[in-house]
């Protein structure tokens, strides 16, 4: 995998961050349509790529503390195992408008890298058992892939079973 280019207006504080980082990765982009249902399935769809491997990064306050839990958008995040990766007891979904101005993102485009505020984050353990994962470059119709290593390392993430997968 190697660096892609710039082209056009696509620097976000996402690929900004891998550059610093000097991290490999490839920006992807498709066009994102308003109506899609999940903008993470979208993703996958658009790009041709399994939901297993295409990533989406949610939100939760864990005992009052935002928290970052990055899960495959073929699953739901398991908050109970949320709370537990990080220590705590309770966790629910955070307020989107809160979500937004923690991480400097729009819903749909919050990427787990180059966020404005540094939040605990942990990333499903079944991103390691790829080469390669898809997650938000910090705008919709944009993803990032990485090794899965690289994204565990710059969020400064804990990698645990955190992945609800949805009945079939």
């Amino acid at each position: 995998m190697a660096k892609k280019p710039k082209r056009g207006g696509q620097g976000t504080p996402a690929t900004v961050a891998l550059d610093a980082a000097g991290v490999a990765f490839t920006v992807h982009s498709y066009e994102h349509d308003p109506a899609a249902a999940s903008y993470g399935e979208e993703a996958a769809e658009a790009m041709g790529v399994s939901q297993d491997r295409v990533f989406k990064t949610l939100l939760a306050e864990v005992d009052g503390v935002l928290t970052v839990g990055v899960v495959p958008v073929a699953a739901k995040l398991d908050l109970k195992a949320l709370a537990a990766a990080v220590g705590g007891k309770h966790a629910a979904m955070a307020d989107p408008a809160a979500a937004e101005r923690a991480t400097g993102y729009v819903l749909g485009g919050i990427s787990p890298l180059g966020q404005r505020r540094r939040l605990r984050t942990v990333v499903d353990g079944s991103a390691l058992a790829h080469d390669s994962v898809y997650v938000s470059a910090g705008r919709r119709g944009l993803e990032v892939e990485l090794a899965p290593a690289d994204l565990v390392a710059l969020t400064s993430a804990a990698a645990a079973p955190i992945a609800r997968h949805r009945e079939g």
